[in-house]
């Protein structure tokens, strides 16, 4: 998994630069911190959240158990309050059944516009600072 292109500047939905969404735990498909996306990336996992328990409970039912931790791929389980960039689909999916996460746009791919319209992205706008230590 290499990521984007070096050089080429990724765009939040808002059309600002991609920032990042969370580093602890580590999250991105390519494990560095941004909802950077690119040809490998199928599933978009562009949605930077700030995972509830109703979120991750619904994720659970449906087949995508993000609270058990999976050593062998790195991943330490999720809990509420963790920033993690989710699938646009499932985010989406999420929302239809009344359990979607906190969305920090700023943090979140434009690609995510693909499946999720900017209105329905905005009602759940969290802000996350800038410098993220005084939050662990």
């Amino acid at each position: 998994m290499s990521g984007p292109e070096p050089g080429s500047e990724e765009r939040n939905v808002l059309g600002g630069p991609l920032e990042p969404c969370g580093t602890e735990p580590m999250t991105g498909f390519y494990r560095t911190g941004v909802c950077s996306s690119g040809p490998e990336d199928v599933g978009s996992h562009t949605v930077c959240t700030v995972v509830s328990a109703p979120f991750l409970a619904l994720q659970r039912e449906l087949g995508n158990d993000l609270s058990t931790p999976r050593p062998e791929y790195g991943f330490p389980g999720l809990r509420p309050g963790d920033r993690w960039c989710v699938v646009a689909a499932r985010w989406l999916q999420a929302h239809e059944a009344g359990a979607a996460a906190g969305v920090v746009l700023a943090a979140t791919h434009a690609r995510a516009l693909e499946v999720v319209p900017l209105e329905v992205l905005r009602r759940y706008a969290v802000d996350v600072p800038d410098d993220l230590s005084g939050l662990d």
